[in-house]
């Protein structure tokens, strides 16, 4: 709900719960410290801090297991001059863009400010057209006509433009085309300026210059003046995270983290240390582990992992194995029998190591990456938690009857599962929903079904109850214009 807070729909404070009040109800301890890198082998973690004269220090926190959920940053894709632009991945961001629309609004009512000048004070203009940039598109757009007119000369809101730069065919490209083209459809009667086919080229301090296809196909440069410009366009490593990786030789994904489907960093002392959240992917390359899916079947047959031949008996229950160990592939593996008989070249009645390789190849293929979304690393927080609680309880026992190596994580707990609960966008009055198939649009009904899934969602009571007066005073007083 970030887009909401930028427009002083709601409050910041009512976004965040502070994490002293989280962690004293588990008698933990928290440091507000800048984590730079990790010593694998000493199980260290290097932190730095700003002491009372200003002067940067470091020191070292040993750990015993260590989880990395540092976040990502937003992605350049090369482009020049992003110092100029605004992202929107924090608090602070939100606060930050909050406090220029507030400026760029006071200086376009100057008796000194030009025409020219002010029609680019109020061109807000957002690059990406994912649900961030779309959500901003259209809360900007709620407050210009919603409350610029109310507080200020009504020629403001004739001058006010909002642009919505997008690289691709359609806005919100991940959900169903319906809904896109809804969403298109809204913001045209809204009077947005959407640019599809649109690639940023460079960020200036008072413009932006993109090229655009035209009918024909060839790129046109233009450009666009701005006076704020929002920066959405997906997600990048954190400096963090690319030295963690440059530490681990087993780490090839430039974007993110790679872990096992128990949520471990690859490449790591086994179970050491975690990653969860947009800064992490999982990592399903079934093909890889083929040997020691097959290393069972192998012992019985007396033979070499790689010269066995299983039949279909054996292929089900090799695909137990593999849902257990590969959630994600459960809904690729419904049809066993297709599946062996597409992959059954030969028409043996049986599956070689080379044909069973190129199965497991073409259900990699069908595997996605995890979405960087807020549900994805709440569900990772809350199947890691209940694991390492496992694992504690489970310890004693293990210590004595000798269990201390191996794999302990798969044999206390199972691998982790994402379930995708669906997707929902707000497109200014209106909200667009994406629910595992389940697709539909809504007005104001939906802006009340949206609100309530946030509603639900939120972290405490205490959230809870200020989103529903901040709203309350939305609907009364209108949204606030004040400056931190």
């Amino acid at each position: 709900m970030l887009p909401s807070a930028t427009v002083g729909t709601i409050e910041l404070r009512s976004l965040v719960e502070p994490i002293r009040r989280v962690v004293s109800r588990l008698r933990g301890h928290f440091l507000k410290a800048e984590a730079r890198d990790v010593d694998f082998s000493e199980k260290l973690v290097e932190l730095a801090v700003v002491n009372s004269r200003g002067e940067k220090e470091n020191f070292y926190l040993p750990y015993d297991k260590l989880v990395v959920g540092v976040g990502s940053v937003s992605n350049s894709h090369g482009v020049k001059g992003l110092e100029h632009c605004h992202f929107l991945k924090s608090i602070d961001d939100a606060g930050e863009i909050r406090n220029q629309i507030a400026l760029n609004l006071e200086r376009a009512c100057l008796p000194t400010t030009s025409d020219e000048e002010r029609r680019r004070l109020l061109s807000f203009v957002v690059c990406g057209g994912g649900p961030t940039g779309v959500e901003f598109a259209a809360e900007m757009v709620d407050l210009l006509n919603e409350d610029l007119p109310r507080y200020f000369p009504k020629v403001l809101r004739n001058e006010a433009s909002v642009h919505l730069l997008q690289s691709r065919g359609h806005i919100l490209n991940t959900y169903d085309e319906a809904l896109s083209v809804y969403a298109e459809e809204r913001f045209a009667r809204e009077q947005v300026d959407l640019l599809t086919h649109a690639r940023v080229k460079e960020v200036q301090e008072d413009k932006v210059i993109f090229t655009q296809k035209d009918k024909s196909g060839e790129s046109v440069t233009k450009e666009l003046p701005m006076g704020l410009c929002l920066w959405s366009t997906g997600v990048a490593q954190s400096p963090l995270c690319k030295r963690i990786a440059d530490r681990l030789d087993a780490q090839a994904n430039r974007h993110a983290l790679e872990t096992d489907t128990h949520l471990r960093l690859i490449g790591a002392p086994l179970g050491d240390v975690y990653a969860v959240g947009d800064c992490a992917t999982v990592q399903n390359n079934m093909a890889d582990h083929i040997v020691n899916f097959l290393r069972s079947v192998a012992w019985e047959k007396g033979k070499d992992p790689e010269e066995v031949h299983i039949n279909f008996r054996e292929w089900r229950e090799l695909a137990t194995r593999i849902k257990k160990r590969f959630p994600q592939a459960s809904d690729h593996l419904r049809r066993l029998d297709r599946l062996f008989d597409e992959h059954d070249k030969d028409r043996s009645g049986t599956l070689d190591f080379g044909e069973l390789q190129g199965l497991l190849k073409t259900i990699d293929t069908k595997l996605t990456s995890l979405p960087a979304t807020a549900q994805r690393a709440n569900q990772q927080g809350t199947y890691l938690g209940r694991k390492l609680n496992k694992m504690a309880k489970a310890a004693p026992g293990m210590r004595a009857n000798g269990v201390d190596y191996g794999d302990l994580d798969e044999a206390v707990y199972k691998a982790f599962e994402y379930k995708h609960l669906g997707s929902v966008a707000y497109v200014g009055n209106a909200a667009v929903f994406d629910l595992n198939g389940i697709t539909f649009s809504s007005g104001l009904l939906g802006v009340y079904l949206w609100r309530s899934i946030y509603f639900a969602e939120s972290v405490s009571l205490r959230t809870r109850i200020l989103l529903a007066m901040d709203w309350s005073k939305r609907a009364l007083f209108g949204r606030d214009f004040v400056r931190f």
